[in-house]
């Protein structure tokens, strides 16, 4: 069992200067206390991601850290140019010291998409093509790729990631042909849903995965959960639900801005009822404890990604849940 981060970096109460530091400041927290990756959500024209150049903060990321692992998750691909996002790539890898791990998507939100001229219909062709050529580049060093959007010929990339072929890739599984496409590449999956539907996914990836033997390499399973360790149930519970409902409307942000459908994936209102999905816990050392084990039994996951920054969460009280899930918890669930 391995332990990870997902970070929407949905805008809180205070100036973004001080969000941007405070952020980095529990970042340097994960560092020190020994998690293995940090995985950033992109988003644009709303409070519910205030990374929409994932490259820019994970640079920062890779200076204020030592041994975290860290990446998108993911990239929207539609929004790049293939080439000048393997460039970036490669430069982050480097920086980090090789530490990079990769997410790529087409993007959560339609509404994104379309706001930068691109007709949403169009984003997994255009996805499709941009991975192709992204993977050209970071594997060959050398780009010869025409298609429908991208026509590229002769193309020399001048920079290499530091991880020979390429950094692990990471890929967001939100249903059971997906999950099992996912475990025939062999590649690293996080799921948001609830341990059942989890259960099912991690269950097709795993058939998927055992079908190709040179698939070697043991991927991370991961399932993500907003996460608040207190003292008491009552302390825990008391941020949670204060805070929850300010990152809700956040996630819910550009869609009522817009007037449009609510988002695809779309979250309880109230922080108890997704509680009681099990999708997220607020508690002491011994209730989180209780409830993630039950969680990672049922899904099957091997790497517990927790989401323990959210809506206007002060530093003092994710520097308290930080340190006490780190400490305490952590230790009572490794040897799931």
């Amino acid at each position: 069992m391995e332990f990870g981060v997902f970070d929407h970096l949905d805008r809180g109460n205070v100036p973004l200067d001080v969000f941007y530091e405070m952020r980095l400041k529990i970042i340097e927290l994960y560092d020190r206390s020994g998690f293995y990756g940090y995985h950033l959500a992109e988003h644009h024209a709303t409070p519910l991601g205030m990374a929409p150049s994932p490259s820019i903060f994970l640079a920062a990321v890779a200076q204020r850290t030592k041994t975290l692992r860290f990446g998108p998750m993911v990239f929207a691909l539609p929004l790049y140019h293939p080439l000048r996002l393997a460039e970036e790539i490669c430069m982050l890898d480097q920086m980090s010291n090789g530490r990079l791990e990769l997410g790529f998507g087409r993007g959560a939100s339609p509404i994104e998409i379309d706001i930068f001229g691109q007709d949403p219909k169009d984003s997994q062709e255009i996805y499709l093509e941009c991975l192709d050529i992204v993977m050209m580049a970071l594997k060959n060093g050398h780009v010869d790729f025409q298609g429908k959007y991208f026509d590229l010929q002769d193309v020399p990339v001048a920079l290499e990631p530091m991880q020979d072929p390429l950094p692990p890739v990471w890929y967001g599984i939100h249903a059971v042909d997906s999950a099992a496409r996912a475990g025939a590449e062999g590649l690293n999956v996080i799921s948001l849903d609830t341990a059942p539907e989890t259960e099912a996914m991690l269950a097709a990836y795993k058939s998927s995965f055992n079908r190709f033997p040179s698939n070697k390499k043991n991927p991370k399973l991961g399932i993500g959960r907003f996460i608040i360790v207190g003292d008491t149930d009552h302390e825990a519970l008391a941020i949670a639900r204060r805070a929850y409902p300010n990152w809700h409307e956040s996630f819910n942000y550009l869609f009522k801005y817009r007037g449009t459908r609510k988002p695809r994936h779309q979250r309880p209102a109230e922080f108890d009822a997704i509680a009681a999905q099990g999708r997220a816990v607020a508690g002491s050392i011994e209730t989180v404890t209780e409830m993630l084990t039950k969680e990672l039994q049922i899904s099957g996951a091997n790497y517990l990604v927790g989401q323990f920054v959210f809506g206007d969460i002060s530093f003092g009280e994710a520097k308290k849940s930080v340190s006490l899930f780190a400490d305490e918890v952590v230790p009572r669930l490794t040897g799931l």
